[in-house]
């Protein structure tokens, strides 16, 4: 589905991704780990058109350069920022009406979905999201993503804050969501979940793919580890 080769990502002058070279296959959950610095959140915002780049992005046989945001999007990748970007004003309800993009027939999720799999979401679907905890402006802001029935979700470090119960619950919704037929590529920094739900794990240093393997063949491979993820 997502090939990318040979990527090069820049703020300014600056040179963050040195040829990242990975692709994410359909039904797949991929795991892109690494420290902070190390290009990770780049190369979301590459694949969505936020940040220059050259190089080759290709999303089921189309070339992504010159894209927007928007356009990704509605070629059908929903992005997850690690900064949440809820509707503080608008109420839950309101936040996922906007995921939409006019194609509620044959789409494979909706609102009854979204509150079957987040309870606390229709518990709160009156409330506004800005004065909502941070793991339920997270779960929002994945419903409200989904929302939108993308085929692959690019989701930058869910668990980022959220307590150790709310952190198992995201695995579980991630691994729904792959049942559903949708990719994900998690980036996050937390090997439990990472380990326990993928099913390849890339492992990112100084802005390039220094591992690509299974979850399974990185618990073996100890130096990688310990250079790259561990502190």
């Amino acid at each position: 589905m997502l090939k990318i080769n040979d990527l090069h990502a820049y703020y300014g002058k600056s040179h963050v991704l040195h040829g990242v070279d990975f692709q994410v296959n359909a039904g797949e959950i991929v795991a892109l780990l690494g420290r902070n610095g190390s290009g990770r959140s780049t190369t979301a915002k590459a694949i969505m058109g936020l940040v220059h780049w050259e190089g080759a992005l290709d999303w089921k046989g189309k070339n992504l350069k010159g894209k927007k945001a928007y356009e990704v999007a509605h070629l059908g990748i929903g992005y997850v920022p690690e900064s949440r970007d809820v509707f503080p004003n608008l109420t839950v309800h309101q936040n996922l009406m906007l995921g939409q993009k006019g194609k509620s027939k044959g789409s494979r999720w909706g609102f009854d979905d979204m509150y079957n799999m987040f309870p606390r979401l229709k518990e709160r679907q009156h409330t506004e999201a800005g004065v909502m905890s941070g793991g339920e402006q997270q779960m929002l802001t994945l419903c409200r993503t989904l929302m939108g029935d993308p085929d692959l979700i690019i989701i930058d470090e869910p668990t980022e804050g959220l307590a150790p119960k709310i952190v198992e619950l995201v695995g579980e919704y991630l691994k729904k969501i792959k049942d559903r037929g949708v990719s994900v590529l998690l980036i996050e920094q937390k090997l439990t979940i990472a380990m326990n739900i993928s099913d390849r794990t890339l492992v990112m240093g100084h802005g390039h793919i220094v591992f690509d393997g299974t979850p399974d063949s990185l618990r073996a491979n100890e130096k990688v580890r310990k250079e790259w993820l561990e502190v």
